[in-house]
């Protein structure tokens, strides 16, 4: 048997580096706080804005769904695998994210491997944030199409890259930015690329998978955040995140849904979401277009967590959510700083290299909706006692 040694060398350097994921278990259902390896712990990791994943009202939703439809799709979308109920959540989804439709898919993940290779090709150009998630990077990999990647958030580098591919003969001019940059929490200056966009004709595409629950109009996302709805062209969604769901979903013109329907491989060729999972997302989907109760509680919960951060001198970066980067720089002082908060019954992850660039370790805290005030003090204490103890305040 093939002994792997090259890797066994490479987790070891990981680990003692401070960069090895230790992965944590969870033993109890997703909420304000978990019991994990045995031990009771505050939850400040989790993308479950809303706290929905463990909602009464998805839950017998789901249980109904079961019910009804059983408990998987038993085909691709394009053979058997369609039933009303995915029909019904893109429409919901469609009328929510205010577009003429969308489509759903089995992650958000390949809701961008879905459109970005399928709308493309070796005549065109793709322009990239440089700090785009990885699935978006993936995506743009399994396109043909000449790639340019421009400075985060840099309306006017975007400008000289989309100038450049033009000039090099560019057919087609694709855009492409993360709404809600999810390690940072700082938003796409969504106004100035729109404007860049209509001067050279390109197609803007948004992936607002940490904005939808939480930006705009009853956590419409970044489009309606800025009110450029209508000059977004392309949006890519998740239903992991504040919808406490799983799943992903394209949305934009009609054309533009009817073609992928024809094209995107992950619709074709796998699976979509079993009828549980289409059921729950159909209600956090509701829940959302009925009230923006959540919404305004989570913006409350992250206002009040930053401010008090901040007065204890901590390094809070330059976040316009409530993603909240912890920034202590170092991958190794972040992994101890975690491993001390756990200890004191925080559960809140180092994150360092590769996910985000050497030198910009973080503890990335998540705050949710689920939060009470006295959850957020108990953090807050925690956090200056060990900031105290490893001197980074």
């Amino acid at each position: 048997m093939f002994q792997f040694t090259e890797f066994r060398e490479e987790l070891k350097e990981l680990e003692e580096s401070g960069l090895l994921n230790r992965i944590r278990t969870l033993e109890t259902p997703q909420g304000a706080w978990l019991k994990v390896n045995g031990k009771k712990v505050l939850n400040l990791c989790s993308n479950n804005y809303l706290g929905l994943a463990y909602d009464e009202k998805l839950k017998k939703a789901a249980k109904d769904a079961v019910d009804k439809w059983g408990v998987g799709p038993g085909a691709v979308r394009t053979i058997a695998g369609t039933m009303t109920i995915h029909e019904e959540l893109e429409k919901a989804l469609a009328e929510f994210k205010e577009v003429e439709d969308t489509l759903v898919v089995q992650t958000g993940f390949n809701a961008n491997q879905a459109v970005i290779p399928a709308i493309t090709t070796k005549e065109d150009a793709i322009l990239s944030d440089e700090l785009n998630h990885a699935s978006i990077i993936d995506g743009v990999r399994l396109s043909k199409a000449s790639r340019y990647v421009w400075k985060h958030r840099d309306a006017n580098d975007l400008e000289s890259k989309l100038k450049e591919a033009k000039d090099a003969g560019a057919k087609k001019l694709l855009v492409i930015t993360d709404g809600v940059f999810s390690m940072d929490g700082d938003l796409a200056p969504l106004p100035e690329l729109v404007e860049k966009c209509k001067k050279y004709n390109a197609i803007l595409m948004v992936d607002d998978a940490h904005g939808e629950g939480v930006l705009g109009s009853h956590g419409r996302g970044i489009a309606n955040h800025f009110d450029v709805n209508k000059d977004v062209d392309i949006e890519v969604g998740t239903l992991s995140k504040a919808f406490g769901v799983v799943g992903g979903f394209v949305a934009g013109s009609k054309t533009l849904i009817d073609f992928l329907r024809q094209r995107a491989r992950p619709f074709l060729f796998s699976s979509s979401l079993s009828p549980a999972e289409t059921a729950a997302a159909l209600e956090s989907v509701r829940t959302l277009s009925e009230s923006d109760e959540l919404v305004k509680k989570l913006w409350n919960n992250a206002k009040y967590f930053k401010s008090k951060m901040k007065e204890l001198g901590f390094d809070t970066g330059h976040s316009e959510t409530p993603i909240t980067p912890v920034m202590l720089y170092d991958a190794k002082l972040s992994s101890d700083f975690s491993a001390k908060l756990f200890n004191e019954g925080i559960f809140a992850q180092s994150i360092g290299y590769p996910t985000v660039p050497k030198g910009k370790a973080r503890i990335r805290v998540m705050i949710s909706a689920a939060h009470s005030k006295d959850d957020l003090d108990y953090a807050i204490e925690r956090f200056e006692e060990i900031g105290k103890e490893l001197q980074v305040i």
